[in-house]
């Protein structure tokens, strides 16, 4: 497993769905599709995405922190 960062390049939006396959070894498709499907039961999806773009670091700045 990866260190959980945005990555720069593969992102659709924010980057965190293709951030979360990193770091489960999956695909960012497969992640993309999961989060969209999630959409369809009642929950905080979007707030928690939106918690997660603010909250990761970019890879740019995850690599200058090391």
């Amino acid at each position: 497993m990866t260190a959980l960062a945005r990555p720069t390049d593969g992102r659709m939006i924010g980057g965190v769905c293709a951030a979360l396959a990193r770091r489960f070894g999956t695909s960012a498709t497969t992640m993309r599709v999961i989060f969209l499907l999630s959409c369809l039961l009642p929950g905080p999806q979007f707030l928690l995405y939106i918690a997660l773009w603010v909250l990761l670091p970019s890879e740019n700045k995850a690599r200058q922190a090391w």
